[in-house]
Order: structure tokens, then C-alpha cells, then sequence
């Protein structure tokens, strides 16, 4: 069965740090692009980052520099780490798979076949 799941959100203070995981089981090696993206409460989902089957990455304007992502093959965990945290980072963060390469962009929601349930990160003042 194809599963993500996400962990490691939370509360943290401006400027701070949070490494989210993303428990992938069921996927194929030959998954096209695996991403992060984020919804915060009235605004649209956006994605925040994405990581090609050769390990390319690509961010967002707002999160260049501030985060990473990262795959661990052999452990199939997808992180994504989040530095100088700012409280417009507050968001449910989610995790999604492209299984093949439908012709969207990495950061198109349209674009991933799978979805984690997301986990909560909250950047207070």
C-alpha cells in the first residue's frame, strides 16, 4: 500500500528550526518527483519545495536559502529542513509523490498523485 506520512512539525520561535520527515512506503524507485508543500488557514496550498529522481532540487522564492530538502533512500524518508523560520511559515505541511512525469512543473499541486495528511508547524514572535 502507497503511504506518506509526515512528522516533526510543531511550535517553534522566529529564527528557529524544524526538520519535518516524511515516512514514504509503497513507492516506486522510479518516482518522478517527490515535493513539500504548505496551506495556511484562507490561503491556497503552495509548494515550498520538490526533488527530482536524480536528486535535483527546487524551492520557492520565499524559502531559498531557508530550507532543504532531502531524500534518504535507503531509509525511503523524505525531509525537509527549515531554518530562520519566519511566522509566515506557520502552515500545515504535506508531503506528495509525482509517480511519472506528466509535463507539470515541480511546484504545480496538480502535478502529485499522492498526499500525505500533513503535520502542523506554527512560528510564534
Amino acid at each position: 500500500e502507497l503511504q506518506l506520512v509526515e512528522s516533526g512539525g510543531g511550535s517553534v520561535q522566529v529564527g528557529g528550526s524544524l526538520r519535518l520527515s516524511c515516512g514514504v512506503s509503497g513507492l516506486p524507485d522510479s518516482t518522478y518527483c517527490m515535493g513539500w508543500l504548505r496551506q495556511a488557514p484562507g490561503k491556497e496550498r503552495e509548494a515550498v519545495a520538490g526533488i527530482d529522481s536524480d536528486g535535483g532540487t527546487s524551492y520557492a522564492d520565499s524559502v531559498k536559502g531557508r530550507f532543504t530538502i532531502s531524500k534518504d533512500r535507503a531509509t525511503n524518508t523524505l525531509y525537509l529542513q527549515m531554518d530562520s523560520l519566519k511566522p509566515d511559515d506557520s502552515a500545515m505541511y504535506f508531503c506528495a509523490a509525482a509517480l511519472y512525469d506528466n509535463g507539470d512543473p515541480w511546484y504545480a499541486e496538480n502535478g502529485y498523485d499522492y498526499w500525505g495528511l500533513g503535520t502542523q508547524v506554527t512560528v510564534t514572535a
